[in-house]
């Protein structure tokens, strides 16, 4: 699969553009752990155009990590080339522009997946941007506003005559938000439009290696995506990968994941600071399915979501690895 001269393989998997998630850090280690593409965090146009440092942070990129996307959204054309264009002397690998995020401070203002209410205006921010740089730019949408205008069949032909060089599709609705299940019957409806060049890449529930397999072969898409997924559990990759047939991404063992953690911590605080850093990586810490199985462990958890300095949390990390070691009824457990 390429966007435009970039090549990304056969069945490439994607890390998602996920606020607060995909910092420069993490999209190195999914990288790492065998992610084809990465995506940065969202970036506000109204923000970044007005230089704020804690968006303009969000244009670093790791040169280990490419290739690698840079993802803006805004509701208003003039800002978002403006945008768009600023993002380019960062020198990503293609720019994303966000038609698809659903959570009310973003769609609810017209932009991400609130363009979905307002076609014209999204046609006409993409094909600006597609006009305004030399890089590739690509999409990332959903199926509709709701259940009653799932439009993304149409949407995706049109999104391809603005110049987009790939579309990305989440299999719900911006209605649906995160509830339910993604709709890969809609996403392959899409895919299977012969008017329809460009690669299609799905979303929504990869959660496994073997979901992963079911897309490309089932649903035909020419890419995978994970988001959530991979929140505490950057190795999804890698699972993903030997599931597809690669050799070249060996299994982590427990140890090695939680060396994975400390790595993410460490990495969080020294790139802003011990206390921020450590919010930061608490929804990572949350979401983690290496705590999962473990006897009475809520007031170890709620202790490891309270910690405020390094130390303090490394120890509790410290803590909970000998209790997974010193339990045989956990020794296994698919992590």
């Amino acid at each position: 699969m390429k966007i435009g001269n970039i090549d990304l393989g056969e069945r490439p998997v994607a890390l998602a553009p996920m606020e607060d998630v995909t910092d420069r850090s993490f999209r190195l280690i999914c990288k790492e752990q065998g992610a084809a593409v990465t995506y940065s965090e969202f970036v506000s146009a109204d923000a970044l155009i007005r230089n704020i440092a804690a968006t303009t942070r969000k244009l670093s990129i790791d040169p280990d990590e490419r290739p690698t996307a840079i993802q803006i959204y805004g509701r208003e054309t003039a800002p978002m080339v403006e945008a768009a264009r600023i993002v380019e002397e960062a020198h990503p690998d293609f720019i994303d522009i966000n038609f698809g995020c659903p959570v009310k401070k973003v769609a609810g203002k017209g932009a991400g997946a609130g363009m979905l209410r307002d076609i014209p205006k999204m046609l006409e921010i993409t094909r600006a941007v597609v006009d305004a740089v030399k890089l590739p730019v690509t999409v990332k949408t959903r199926l509709g506003w709701d259940h009653e205008n799932r439009i993304i069949v149409e949407l995706a032909e049109r999104l391809q005559d603005c110049g987009i060089r790939a579309l990305t599709v989440h299999g719900r609705t911006r209605s649906q938000m995160y509830n339910g299940t993604a709709d890969w019957e809609m996403i392959a409806r899409v895919k299977e439009n012969p008017r329809l060049t460009i690669p299609v890449i799905g979303n929504g529930d990869i959660t496994s290696g073997e979901l992963a397999r079911r897309a490309f072969d089932t649903y035909g898409v020419d890419g995978v995506m994970v988001g959530r997924a991979s929140i505490g559990a950057p190795w999804i990759f890698g699972d993903i990968a030997r599931a597809l047939g690669r050799d070249d991404i060996p299994a982590l063992s427990r140890a090695e994941k939680f060396t994975l953690l400390r790595r993410q911590i460490t990495e969080s605080t020294e790139r802003i600071d011990e206390y921020r850093g450590i919010l930061h990586i608490r929804r990572h810490l949350a979401a983690s399915p290496l705590f999962k199985g473990i006897s009475h462990f809520r007031d170890t958890r709620i202790a490891m979501l309270r910690a405020d300095t390094l130390s303090e949390l490394m120890a509790i990390l410290d803590e909970v690895e000998r209790m997974l070691d010193d339990d045989p009824s956990i020794q296994n457990y698919d992590v």
